[in-house]
């Protein structure tokens, strides 16, 4: 499925931070990687563009630029510095709080900045900023250091980033652009959309249980209906070899509607249910939400998936039921797989609602 396959190419896209560039458009969003760079941009046309240190680096970075689509939008900045593991948090105890750094590239200086070690994190100024996007679409050697300890910032893969989210924002070729700017001023670049709304309406059922089928649902019927909305290969639901059939799990949505679940597929760090809305009597007629479900709780459906098995790196996505059937409301990663933090570095959403 679709849905399924976007979800994979995420966990391909923050496993293999070395590979080529590809892209992904999910749901109105756009996601793509090259090098050491990244984008996601969401369904409102705001691009989150990340970088990170080279593989191979003794200390993990990071740089987070955001820009909103329109016309004369700045680029903002933030900074963070990589803290994995306890010989990454005794370095920074060591360096003092908060941590002072001096930006250079090519050896210029662009001022300093301070880093508190709660956060790991700092704002960027405007003109530490507009340094860094002069440097990145060349070869620079961007640093960061205090003291005798040094953390570089890679610029392998910005240059087809930047051409990225200046093509996504139609910016290509105006005095505004990132990477290949023109004579062309911004009045026809493309708009900020505005963040949709979902109405989340009330569930019978705020969790699911082993027992709240209907005694008179038929489970071979049923079993038979829900593996016809998708493939074997996303979910599994033929009986287990050494036992009975899988296990199905229901919450009540409504007075004719059931949330049903069952497990599709067991990898070596993740796992993934299906989820489907089904009437609750014959013949059930089932509309599958997703095979990569992970809970259920009061009228929405999450989803989370390690990118590896360090847990360095994630991506979530969320459904909720409007009273028809479960909309798509947030999907996001938290970056490359870099070891700058347990659970990851930043947000990249691709899709972002308000939920009422």
């Amino acid at each position: 499925m679709k849905r399924y396959a976007a979800i994979v190419w995420l966990a391909l896209a923050v496993l293999a931070p070395w590979a080529q560039a590809d892209t992904v458009n999910v749901d109105g969003g756009m996601a793509f990687f090259h090098r050491d760079w990244e984008v996601a941009c969401d369904n409102t046309r705001t691009c989150r563009i990340a970088g990170y240190q080279q593989d191979g680096d003794e200390h993990a970075i990071s740089v987070l630029l955001i820009r909103k689509a329109g016309p004369a939008q700045p680029v903002t900045g933030e900074l963070m510095v990589g803290a994995y593991d306890e010989e990454d948090f005794d370095l920074l105890q060591r360096l003092g709080d908060p941590l002072r750094l001096s930006m250079t590239i090519d050896g210029v200086s662009v001022g300093a900045v301070s880093v508190s070690q709660e956060s790991l994190a700092a704002k960027l100024s405007q003109a530490q900023v507009a340094a860094l996007l002069a440097a990145l679409p060349g070869h620079s050697t961007i640093e960061f250091s205090t003291g005798d300890v040094s953390w570089h910032l890679s610029d392998d893969g910005a240059a087809a980033v930047l051409l990225k989210v200046d093509d996504y924002q139609r910016r290509v070729g105006t005095r505004g652009a990132l990477a290949r700017k023109g004579t062309r001023d911004e009045a026809d670049v493309a708009p900020a959309l505005p963040v949709p709304g979902v109405h989340q309406a009330s569930v019978v059922d705020r969790t699911m249980s082993a027992d709240a089928l209907p005694a008179a649902v038929d489970l071979p019927a049923l079993r038979e209906a829900l593996a016809a909305t998708t493939s074997s290969e996303d979910c599994d639901l033929s009986p287990a070899e050494e036992g009975g059939p899988v296990p199905f799990r229901a919450a009540r949505l409504d007075a004719h509607h059931l949330l049903v679940s069952a497990g599709c597929w067991l990898a070596a760090y993740n796992s993934g249910s299906g989820f489907w809305v089904i009437d609750d009597s014959a013949p059930y007629q089932p509309v599958l939400v997703t095979t990569i479900g992970s809970d259920y709780g009061d009228g929405r459906i999450s989803s989370s998936m390690k990118g590896r098995g360090l847990g360095d790196c994630w991506s979530t996505e969320e459904w909720a039921w409007d009273g028809r059937q479960f909309v798509h409301t947030a999907s996001s990663t938290s970056g490359m797989c870099k070891l700058l933090a347990p659970g990851g570095a930043w947000s990249l959403p691709t899709i972002v609602t308000k939920v009422r």
